[in-house]
């Protein structure tokens, strides 16, 4: 096995035009990681971000090659490495350096490929799909008969939370800036549409009776706070994973207080390794089954190849995706 791979790399901060397909060093597994070769790099906001130097990795993740996820094939096992073998078809998350033909990741965070799904379209699951299930169930504890509301619902992790809150029995409400995402997403199964003018907040309040949402999962930020906070629902549960339209505005006290809500924020990228290995397997158990029953499906926009990176990267900048953007190998 050669001892370089292809790898996306930024030379430096800036726009698109700095990434690079470039070889570089191939990692070596240690006692109780694998090595993946990668089939198919799912592309995140997170890594427009760290392109532009706002958002670094965690330490130990190289700060020049972008990508929170993977899919692939095992091709090196650690020696301490007893659950997986070489040849199983694994994806996961990793904190950084996911645009490359190979990863190295800590065995024990890795989750195998669903029964029918390729290697490819498998790469456009786990960072949407975990971060979806750990907010809107394992941190908002959203129950069947509860109201969702998705902020940004033709993104990746705002199609992977419709479908894990209509396999819970939840009622979903979700907002989109256009309306070719809305019936996209209705398609998918979305009962609710609310068209994310100056409007929606009236929209929902009138869908859900005046009761407002359970649950708010928030993709966008700070420009939906005021609105947010007219929405929810008493007692309800509003989760912020994304701030592309700011990440600061002003907090009604007064009306968290009379609502007995509650805000937080969450990432999983600088997570310890051991709550994401915790987050592996409770995926791996409660919700895979529901890829190989074809009760979930990923959602794949489009399919670019690794020496395309700049052009996937534009494509995400102009919002013109529903689903996931991959890179492929």
């Amino acid at each position: 096995m050669s001892e370089s791979m292809k790898a996306v790399v930024m030379g430096r901060p800036g726009g698109a035009e700095v990434l690079e397909l470039r070889d570089v060093d191939r990692p070596t597994p240690g006692a109780t990681e694998i090595l993946v070769r990668v089939a198919s790099s799912g592309l995140n906001r997170a890594d427009l971000l760290q392109r532009r130097g706002l958002y670094p990795p965690p330490p130990g993740y190289p700060e020049d090659i972008p990508g929170l996820e993977y899919s692939g094939v095992i091709e090196v096992v650690g020696e301490d490495v007893e659950t997986l073998g070489v040849g199983e078809a694994v994806m996961g998350i990793i904190g950084g350096g996911a645009y490359a033909e190979y990863v190295v990741v800590p065995a024990a965070t890795a989750i195998r490929v669903p029964r029918g799904l390729g290697p490819v379209e498998a790469g456009a699951i786990p960072e949407v799909f975990m971060t979806a299930f750990d907010a809107v169930f394992l941190q908002e504890e959203l129950c069947t008969g509860e109201t969702l509301l998705v902020h940004a619902v033709g993104s990746g992790v705002g199609t992977a939370a419709l479908q894990l809150a209509i396999r819970a029995g939840a009622v979903v409400i979700g907002t989109s800036r256009t309306e070719a995402k809305l019936e996209a997403a209705a398609a998918l199964g979305l009962e609710h549409t609310v068209l994310g003018d100056e409007a929606w907040p009236s929209r929902v309040l009138e869908i859900t009776g005046g009761s407002g949402a359970d649950v708010i999962l928030d993709l966008v930020g700070g420009t939906y706070l005021r609105g947010n906070q007219k929405v929810l629902a008493s007692g309800g549960r509003h989760i912020v994973v994304g701030v592309p339209g700011g990440a600061k505005a002003e907090v009604d006290l007064r009306s968290l207080m009379i609502r007995r809500g509650s805000i937080r924020g969450t990432t999983l990228r600088a997570r310890p390794v051991n709550e994401k290995v915790d987050l592996a397997r409770t995926f791996e158990r409660d919700v895979l089954p529901g890829f190989e029953t074809g009760e979930l499906r990923s959602v794949v926009d489009c399919v670019f190849q690794a020496g395309e990176a700049q052009a996937a990267h534009r494509y995400m900048e102009e919002n013109r995706n529903f689903g996931k953007i991959l890179l492929a190998w």
